[in-house]
């Protein structure tokens, strides 16, 4: 449980910083920032899955 909220704190702090990062930075670091986005939406989403469905990946 703790994993999951933490996952899922993690994520959106991940896509909050990223989503104004990546149109504030250079060139090559505005794609490190949407990938952050990317990283922090999936790994939320991941933390939801797991907070609901604990179960899920054990078959």
């Amino acid at each position: 449980m703790f994993v999951s909220v933490a996952m899922i704190i993690i994520g959106i702090v991940l896509a909050a910083w990223g989503l104004p990062a990546s149109h504030s930075l250079k060139k090559p670091l505005d794609i490190l920032a949407a990938l952050a986005v990317l990283c922090g939406v999936v790994i939320a989403l991941l933390g939801v899955l797991l907070l609901t469905v604990p179960d899920f990946f054990k078959g």
